[in-house]
């Protein structure tokens, strides 16, 4: 039996010591940065019939709206809500309206397709529907009366389905469809008569245990699991993301990433609005467009995938914009090597977390030394502990092997919807993720990747990720991917898979070059592989699915 200090177990300070931190509720948390920033500007949302600019003070009003609402439709304590928008501003209007009103907001991601959708809304139980109609070339109101012909047969408020038995409001933004689908102004007239003293009655009784919010996995190996989690951890997180970046001053923040992700949520809106900056708000990445904001809206901050500052590069208008506002942007990005750009600024890339936690759960603020780091994933946030297990037995490992990362703490999920508690948690309380690594004695923790991503060949074991994260470093890969493909002999072997930035314009020996440099000989892929970005089948959080592409590899390779 290992002894604590022997053991692979590493914890933050308590949370009693942890500071910079507000209300815990997120109706608390609405109303104290409305508080401190209320002349401020909360948002901007370049709208095609014009901008929209709204204050902190604007946004409370209009979260009380669609909260009075709410109450007005039947919502109380812990009913569920569903929001299915791009970033746009009902958005957030919405998820704090439905805080107000007592609720449970259900983000759901716009790139659901419909058989998701109806997962989603089936295991969601919501009883409200807040969407937005038109999402590119979707029709989310045309779809949900397809997946349910009553709804559009209704009248608003009187849904009787027995595919969502829960469901009895659908509002929109954008033009009504008619039947139980009611317009955006519509649905928030039947708020006006009540009483917005009720509501603040109502938000004041939220404790920050109570369930605040269910956000969804993005389903890169399942169906989307429902991650409910408490208010606590989800105002946590968004107060602690501007220390982790380290923001100071007026910021103003562009994201493309749905609000619908918890990460996007956090990083983006969270670390915004606890420094009382401003969201530049595009509903959908378009590249251009996207350049066009941070020109005209002097932004910032920029929270973007590496697939996405790509296509930044690519756009047509590159050359021709000013970012010289630009800070906070990783000085490695595509962004920061644009001709107006000066930044050294590193973000806060060494960390871990996952929904199940609200985002990060370990992790080194930006800035701190590479000799710190270590290429590690950060020290356990206050109130979070880690240990290290044997995937088989469960058995806690000593301090160095390597095993299950398994995590608990102040922001850890309340639960899986329909999963019981003693399926998701071990005797002790922890959360055993799946995900491979080790700790080591300064309290660090190393993550190597999924434990079923783990390859092994003639014997070893090896990380994926450390070698797509070499091959990032090599010029002409715009996205890489290494799996393990069956061999008879080896048990698996090393391939990986890459999306060059153009055809031919990074060759196979130079790739295995690059890497015996870097890496020992048997993490050196066997085999390269050159795809199309179009070829690889992504989660809507822009995952590349590792089954989808081990089957991809293997027939590329029969071929």
């Amino acid at each position: 039996m290992n002894t604590e200090s022997e053991a692979s177990i590493i914890k933050g300070i308590p949370l009693s010591e942890e500071a910079g931190l507000g209300a815990l509720t997120l109706s608390g948390y609405i109303r104290e940065v409305t508080e401190r920033y209320g002349d401020r500007e909360a948002l901007v949302f370049h709208a095609p019939e014009g901008v929209v600019r709204w204050s902190y003070s604007e946004l409370y009003e209009r979260s009380m709206a669609v909260a009075r609402t709410l109450r007005a439709c039947g919502v109380g304590k812990d009913t569920r809500v569903a929001i299915l928008m791009t970033n746009r501003p009902e958005w957030i209007s919405s998820f704090f309206g439905v805080a107000l009103a007592g609720g449970v907001a259900c983000p759901i991601s716009t790139f659901s397709t419909a058989s998701e959708l109806e997962y989603l809304l089936s295991i969601s139980c919501a009883s409200v529907l807040l969407l937005e109609r038109q999402v590119l070339k979707k029709d989310f109101a045309a779809i949900v009366t397809e997946l349910a012909p009553e709804i559009g047969k209704a009248q608003p408020g009187a849904l009787q389905s027995e595919k969502f038995p829960f469901l009895r409001w659908i509002a929109t933004v954008g033009e009504a469809s008619g039947g139980a689908v009611e317009g955006w102004d519509a649905f928030l007239k039947r708020g006006e008569v009540e009483p917005r003293q009720l509501v603040e009655a109502t938000a004041a009784t939220t404790q920050p245990s109570d369930a605040g919010v269910i956000f969804f996995s993005s389903g890169s190996t399942s169906k989307p699991k429902g991650i409910m989690s408490a208010h606590r951890g989800v105002c946590l997180q968004m107060w602690r993301w501007r220390g982790h970046y380290k923001l100071s001053g007026d910021v103003r923040c562009w994201s493309a990433n749905g609000f619908f992700w918890s990460g996007n949520f956090g990083m983006a809106l969270g670390a915004t609005f606890s420094t009382g900056g401003s969201l530049v708000l595009q509903p959908t990445f378009q590249a251009a467009e996207a350049l066009e904001l941070m020109d005209k809206e002097k932004v910032n901050f920029a929270v973007a995938w590496p697939h996405q500052w790509a296509q930044l590069v690519d756009a047509p208008n590159w050359e021709k914009v000013d970012l010289s506002s630009i800070q906070y942007v990783d000085r490695t990005t595509a962004l920061a090597k644009h001709p107006t750009v000066k930044t050294d600024w590193r973000e806060p890339y060494a960390a871990y977390g996952n929904t199940e936690t609200f985002t990060i759960s370990s992790i080194f603020q930006a800035g701190t030394p590479e000799e710190e780091i270590a290429g590690s994933h950060g020290r356990p946030l206050p109130g979070m502990t880690f240990k290290i297990v044997d995937p088989m037995t469960g058995a806690t490992v000593r301090r160095g092997d390597r095993g299950e990362i398994a995590v608990k703490g102040a922001t850890l999920m309340l639960g899986y919807l329909g999963v019981p508690g003693d399926e998701t948690l071990d005797e002790n309380g922890f959360f055993r993720t799946g995900d491979g690594g080790y700790v080591d004695d300064q309290g660090r923790l190393y993550w190597e990747g999924r434990l079923n991503d783990i390859i092994k060949t003639g014997g070893a074991n090896v990380s994926p990720l450390e070698i797509d994260e070499a091959l990032q470093q090599l010029p002409g890969v715009k996205a890489a991917q290494t799996v393990g493909v069956p061999h008879d002999t080896l048990g698996e072997i090393v391939v990986s898979c890459i999306v060059p930035y153009e055809e031919g314009g990074v060759k196979e020996d130079d790739v295995r070059d690059f890497l015996k440099e870097r890496l020992a000989s048997y993490k050196v892929p066997r085999k390269i592989l050159f795809f199309r970005e179009d070829e690889l089948t992504q989660t809507g959080s822009a995952k590349i699915k590792t089954a989808d592409l081990r089957q991809l590899a293997a027939k590329r390779m029969q071929g």
